[in-house]
């Protein structure tokens, strides 16, 4: 089966089988800690399954750097580019590589002006420039006096002799060219190995901002244009851009070899960060979805193995999904879907021309339903979500990205949920989103929709493409979806995407249709206009607690933050207006709002009966915690013991997961969250166990747990507890291996990979480590299992292996450069590692520091914080940066490390009273 030969792949059912085997071990040794709470990220970013070709030694990517975020004078409105590109690449060539080309871009000019400022960073200019009128105003040319480049602010001014008018259009003529590198930006160039053959393609990454790198543009998201555009390529090679290619030809260069010329037809109306161009020596698969000619390409031996074949087949069915749904045609002839085998992203939404990692894409055809199918589903279907909300309409500036990223992100639980129905939509949306950011989003300082004045200073763009972004823009959506009802809400976005269509809109323009489809109907009522809602969600930072009190019926509500954060922030003004969908002993309530800090509703007064009680939230429906006070949580605990199922599954994950958080954060004792835990011998939810396990034993606190006297009590108390679950799937895998498929949480044997390699290394010898290594060198090995393996051979317990292997890694010939600090981060975490990886780059620096720079040790540093627990160690660690880092830079370590060694020592406290509460309970 092509690159399985090397790999750790097993089949199916021994994998079922061995995992059952696996597990019981794991279960006694608490792994599963480690397992459930990192198994997320390993399934949602896997890494590429191609070999790399082999080659020199590629520099470690830099940090992205701030993008520029100066606005283009209003002066010119582009129209239309004619764009020819000429990436100066044969095969088997060794660089440098250059890539030359011509741009004419109608503009019509909205002001008198004379000069015509656009934007282009890293380009040197070919040629004189020129200002014509169009073909039906030749009279119209203006002379140019010179061409400046601005490279701070990223921009190419045009300065003219005469004065463009407005009202008139003119075209402006630049030739230009660039570097071509590989650093996965721009237009970049990869090597890849490909039925043993070393190959190279050519392919393009342009947003935020970088369009401009690759040609002279006005390269922001309002300024839409429609592209006719040229690709000149060596004739082994196909060129693939937004639409279909309508001619091929050839042409000449200065010395007399022969290029091929592929034309494309014109594009529709699209801001320039989607233009997107791939120059390859691929094979493809092809399907037609409602007259959509959908190709997924790869390189030819994936193709010929299968392993695009599940990528084809869901993405026309999410195709149509999303244009029945939305009720707005998906307005293209086809659909390119590229794998390529190193890419900086998992996928990019370009229209027409979608460019994905290949981890993205392919997985064998042999697998049944497995995670990696749930994860190659859910991309998928959130860049195909892209094509109406980002491609067709987009935000008007990246301070709204969330209406890009953050509605793609909904609708790819959408789509994914649709073609794959074994996935629990509501289970699986809540584990990958809500939760997750929920953590995230009580540490960090911006809202999900940020003022246009901090984007244009110094804030990055880049740093806008994260959770908050993704993950709380979807949650929010959710949340207005779930109190607006599907069908109201679904109906305001086919009005906004049919208004909006190739332009631009803001997150005002969506509240707007939101609200005409509520004055439109009497079934639900809101209490304030849908932008006063909705604005609180977005414009402010964090999110809200709740706070309950049964005896007054009172619900209070105050921003999420930790104790010494709420001493040192005023938040009293900070208030959301909330939609809290609540339960009472079993039977749902009418949905109620609290538009107010504080607000009494009589009838969520209770009795004294211990079954009288209150949810909250039922669902997760809303994007906030609830904090019960003492008298429910109790009714609550014991309800969960006489009759789990009572509270719906959700919302035993959201108690659990709630009562963890606000211990965390000071608002109520850990004995508070320990009581929800006594249940679980009689819970059969994998996805509630992995939210348990995530907070009992948070990778933070693992090394300090297995030092202290309270491991042997939790071992002992979860053990218990684990064992029915256990019993039950174990009863699956031996009735038939086959059964977990249908279930996405119990994809085990997938996730636990790299927890059962690094025990392996660790209770074994130098021969267990050896071996791993041969197997990381083995040159079929997949990418997948070399990082694993990269990982496992850092859980060895020799300290010389340890050393040795560090060593290894500042071998340009055993490993590629940028593996240097993966391997040293990996180390750097381990009990004994930690030491050891400190003494070597202290050791190393030099060396390290030309490839790495502060970067590596800064992380480093943060790393050994988890270790340090008094003053004497941080002069330790002092002692070496005091020499390294600037003054800022040494305070701001310090200071890291001072909070560093607090958290230590209130973890010591938090777990001496974890071992009295198990002491007391561990044989309830």
């Amino acid at each position: 089966m092509g690159t399985r030969g090397g790999g750790l792949y097993v089949g199916r059912r021994a994998a079922a089988v061995g995992a059952a085997l696996l597990l019981a071990l794991l279960v006694a040794l608490l792994a599963l800690a480690a397992l459930y709470g990192r198994c997320r990220q390993e399934a949602e970013a896997p890494p590429p399954p191609s070999p790399r070709a082999p080659g020199p030694a590629a520099p470690p990517p830099p940090a992205p750097a701030a993008s520029s975020v100066r606005r283009l004078p209003r002066h010119l409105l582009p129209l239309h580019y004619d764009l020819e590109l000429w990436p100066r690449v044969r095969p088997g060539q060794t660089g440098p590589f250059a890539f030359t080309g011509q741009v004419n871009i109608t503009v019509r000019c909205l002001q008198d002006t004379d000069t015509a400022v656009l934007h282009s960073a890293g380009l040197r200019s070919r040629g004189a420039a020129a200002v014509r009128g169009p073909l039906s105003e030749p009279g119209a040319a203006v002379e140019v006096a010179g061409l400046r480049q601005a490279e701070a602010g990223e921009v190419a001014v045009l300065e003219l002799r005469g004065r463009l008018r407005a009202g008139r259009r003119y075209v402006l003529q630049l030739g230009f060219q660039g570097r071509l590198e590989e650093d996965l930006d721009g237009l970049f160039l990869t090597r890849y190995t490909d039925r043993g053959q070393s190959s190279m393609l050519i392919a393009s990454q342009m947003e935020p901002t970088y369009a401009r790198r690759v040609y002279p543009c006005f390269d922001e998201p309002a300024m839409k244009a429609t592209f006719s555009i040229r690709i000149i390529h060596d004739p082994s090679y196909v060129a693939l851009s937004n639409m279909p290619a309508i001619d091929v030809s050839e042409v000449k260069d200065e010395n007399g070899s022969l290029w091929t010329v592929t034309t494309f037809n014109t594009s529709l109306k699209m801001s320039t960060y989607l233009t997107a161009f791939v120059i390859c020596d691929f094979d493809y698969v092809t399907r037609t979805e409602r007259g959509n000619e959908i190709r997924i390409w790869a390189r030819k031996e994936a193709v010929k193995n299968g392993y695009v074949d599940y990528a084809l087949n869901i993405t026309g069915p999410i195709f149509s999904f999303l244009e029945d749904i939305l009720n707005v045609s998906y307005p293209l002839p086809k659909t390119d879907l590229v794998a390529l085998p190193d890419f900086g992203a998992g996928g990019m939404e370009n229209w027409g021309l979608m460019i994905f990692q290949e981890a993205s894409l392919m997985n064998l055809p042999s697998d049944e339903f497995t995670s990696r199918k749930a994860m190659i589903a859910l991309i998928v279907s959130h860049e195909l979500g892209h094509q109406w909300f980002g491609n067709l309409v987009t935000m008007n500036w990246w301070n709204d990205l969330w209406l890009n990223e953050g509605l793609a992100s909904y609708f790819e639980y959408l789509g994914a949920t649709f073609v794959e129905p074994k996935l629990s939509l509501d289970k699986i949306f809540y584990a990958h989103v809500v939760q997750p950011v929920l953590r995230e989003d009580s540490e960090i300082a911006r809202s999900l929709s940020e003022s246009e004045d901090k984007i244009k200073g110094s804030f990055s763009l880049m740093s806008l493409f994260d959770n908050i972004t993704y993950s709380k823009g979807a949650s929010i959506t959710w949340m207005l979806s779930g109190f607006l009802t599907e069908k109201l809400f679904i109906r305001a976005l086919t009005s906004y995407l049919k208004e909006f269509s190739f332009s631009n809109a803001n997150q005002d323009d969506l509240w707007t249709h939101i609200q005409m489809v509520v004055d439109a109907q009497d079934e639900v009522q809101l209490p304030a206009p849908v932008k006063q809602i909705m604005d609180s969600w977005t414009c402010q930072n964090g999110f809200p607690v709740l706070t309950l009190n049964l005896t007054t019926g009172t619900i209070r509500q105050e921003q999420f933050l930790n104790k010494n954060n709420r001493k040192s922030t005023d938040s009293s003004n900070n208030t959301w207006i909330i939609p809290i969908s609540w339960m009472r002993n079993g039977s749902s309530q009418p949905l109620t709002w609290l538009d107010k800090s504080s607000r009494m509703f009589p009838e969520m007064q209770v009795s004294e009966s211990d079954y009288d009680w209150i949810l909250l939230n039922v669902n997760l429906s809303g994007y906030y915690r609830v904090n019960y006070d003492h008298l429910n949580l109790k009714r609550l605990a014991r309800l969960l013991e006489n009759d789990p199922k009572a509270i719906p599954a959700v919302s035993r994950f959201q108690l659990i997961d709630d009562a963890f958080a606000l211990t965390d954060f000071g608002y109520v004792p850990i004995e508070a969250a320990l009581e929800l835990t006594k249940y679980l011998a009689r819970e059969d939810e994998l996805f509630i166990w992995n939210v348990v396990l995530l907070n009992l034993i948070p990778e933070n606190l693992e090394s300090t747990l297995k030092n202290h006297e309270v491991y042997p009590l939790l071992k002992k108390y979860l053990l218990k507890r684990m064992l029915p679950i256990y019993h039950y799937y174990a009863g699956f895998i031996r009735q038939n291996a086959d059964a977990l498929e249908d279930d996405y949480f119990a994809q085990i044997p997938f996730l636990i990979r790299r927890t059962v390699c690094c025990y392996g290394v660790a209770v074994g010898s130098d021969k267990e480590w050896n071996f791993a290594w041969e197997m990381y060198n083995h040159t079929n090995s997949m990418e997948e299992d070399k990082d694993i393996l990269l990982y496992a051979m850092s859980c060895t317990k020799e300290s010389w292996l340890l050393y040795r292997y560090l060593q290894y890694g500042l071998s340009d010939t055993l490993f590629s450069s940028n593996c240097t600090s993966v391997i040293i981060s990996h180390v750097v975490t381990k009990d004994i590692g930690h030491r050891i990886a400190w003494e070597f780059v202290t050791e190393n620096w030099p060396l390290l520091s030309q490839g790495y720079g502060h970067e590596l040790l800064h992380d480093v540093l943060k790393a050994m914080g988890r270790f340090v627990k008094t003053d004497v160690q941080i002069q330790e660690l002092q002692v070496f940066y005091n020499a390294t880092l600037e003054e800022d830079e040494r305070e701001a370590i310090t200071m890291l490390l001072e909070s560093a060694k607090l958290e230590n020592i209130e973890s010591r406290k938090l777990l001496i009273k974890i071992a009295n509460w198990l002491e007391k309970n561990i044989d309830n």
